[in-house]
């Protein structure tokens, strides 16, 4: 499944570990950096993409579309995007798409693993990519560290420091989502020999995290699960 091992390097890890501050400071600079990160990781794990019919899950305002120029790019957003609906609920038909990828959104759905079972429907490959709760960055804007503590604390804290509440509201629109759960889903939902789940973050020696429990939830940061159609 991987063609270019040499994509998933310490240095790519870096890059990104310290473009992660920018996110509320420069939102339009990480998310396209990010954007063409995620096009170059799903090259590595799809092979070529060109030409192919993609649905992005979640794709925000539109910082993506540049990274698949080349490709026919739908973004679909529950408030906005190329088309309006529910990730839970996608308004398409079997098999509609090459590919469907999500970036950063099933911790922000209510039920993530239907969201899931509906990207398998609607593609071919799929990969879905997601923040773990326990990991550092699992608080979003709220924090390193507050929602260790508790989901509601980091939200109030992060409410009564900036005189407004966060973007990402724990309960509301945003979940406590767990390593564990994305690979029982996996494991229910894709065969074997069309699955693949890594920590997004991480350089290819450092995957072995994935396979550790309790260790996974607090290092893993961002798992990808994959399904490579046959």
């Amino acid at each position: 499944m991987l063609s270019r091992m040499g994509f998933f390097t310490l240095r790519r890890s870096l890059k990104l570990l310290l473009s992660f501050p920018q996110e509320q400071k420069d939102p339009e600079r990480f998310y396209t950096d990010l954007a063409r990160d995620t096009r170059r990781m799903l090259e590595e794990l799809l092979g070529p993409i060109s030409g192919k019919r993609i649905l992005d899950v979640g794709g925000g305002p539109g910082y993506f579309r540049e990274a698949f120029a080349d490709c026919t790019y739908i973004s679909l957003e529950l408030d906005g995007g190329d088309v309006r609906g529910d990730a839970q609920a996608l308004p398409f038909a079997d098999g509609a798409f090459d590919v469907v990828f999500s970036s950063n959104v099933a911790e922000h759905v209510p039920h993530p693993w239907v969201m899931g079972d509906e990207m398998l429907r609607v593609g071919g490959d799929v990969v879905l990519s997601y923040t773990i709760w326990l990991g550092p960055f699992g608080g979003h804007e709220t924090g390193l560290w507050q929602h260790y503590l508790g989901g509601e604390f980091a939200r109030d804290r992060y409410t009564k420091k900036h005189g407004h509440p966060p973007k990402n509201s724990f309960g509301t629109t945003m979940f406590a989502v767990s390593c564990a759960e994305g690979l029982r889903w996996a494991d229910r939902a894709i065969p074997d020999s069309e699955k693949l789940a890594f920590p997004r973050y991480h350089p290819r020696w450092a995957w072995w995290m994935v396979k550790v429990p309790g260790l996974r939830e607090l290092l893993v940061s961002n798992l990808v699960i994959v399904r490579r159609a046959a």
